[in-house]
C-alpha cells in the first residue's frame, strides 16, 4: 500500500448527513451534497469534497451508523436550511489514493491499519475520511485519509 504523509488544514464544511447502514445509500447523500454545490456554483474541479464515516460499524448497530458526505466551504460562505455546517479537525494524515470501487475500498481498509502498525505512527482519535477533489471524480479515484500521531515510546 502506497501512503504518505500530509497535513490537513481545519476546514469549515456543508455536508449532509446519512443514518442507516454504510454502502451504497452514502452515494445518494454525497448526490444530495453535490447537487446543493451544483446549486450555488461550488462544484468546480478545484471543489474538495469529503465522505466522513462517524461511526464504528463494528461497534455501532448498523441502523445509528451516521456517515456525512460535506464539501469545503469559505468561512464566510452563506449557508442556507437544505445542510447542516460543521468543521473538519485539521492534522496529520496518512492518506492513500485508491479506485473509488467497492472492492478497492474494503481491500484499502484492510492494508492501512497493519501498515500503520509497521510505522512510526498511531491513529489518532478523528474520523477517518474519504476526500475527493473535482479531478479525483471524473477519474473515479478517492483517497482514504486516516489521522494519524506519533507511537508513544
Amino acid at each position: 500500500m502506497n501512503m504518505k504523509i500530509e497535513t490537513l488544514p481545519g476546514s469549515r464544511i456543508a455536508f449532509v448527513r446519512q443514518v442507516g447502514p454504510y454502502g451504497p445509500i452514502n452515494a445518494k447523500a454525497m448526490e444530495r451534497v453535490k447537487a446543493w454545490a451544483a446549486e450555488k456554483n461550488l462544484l468546480t474541479e478545484s471543489a474538495i469534497l469529503f465522505g466522513i464515516p462517524q461511526d464504528n460499524p463494528a461497534t455501532t448497530p448498523p441502523e445509528h451508523c451516521r456517515y456525512d458526505a460535506c464539501i469545503v466551504i469559505a468561512n464566510n460562505y452563506p449557508i442556507d436550511e437544505s445542510v447542516n455546517e460543521g468543521e473538519l479537525p485539521g492534522g496529520e494524515y496518512a492518506v492513500c489514493v485508491i479506485q473509488h470501487t467497492a472492492e478497492e475500498i474494503q481491500k484499502a481498509w484492510a492494508e492501512i491499519f497493519p501498515a500503520l502498525q509497521r510505522s512510526e505512527y498511531q491513529m489518532d482519535n478523528k474520523p477517518i475520511v474519504e476526500r475527493y477533489t473535482g479531478a479525483m471524480l471524473s477519474q473515479n479515484l478517492c483517497e482514504i485519509c486516516v489521522p494519524i500521531k506519533p507511537h508513544l515510546s
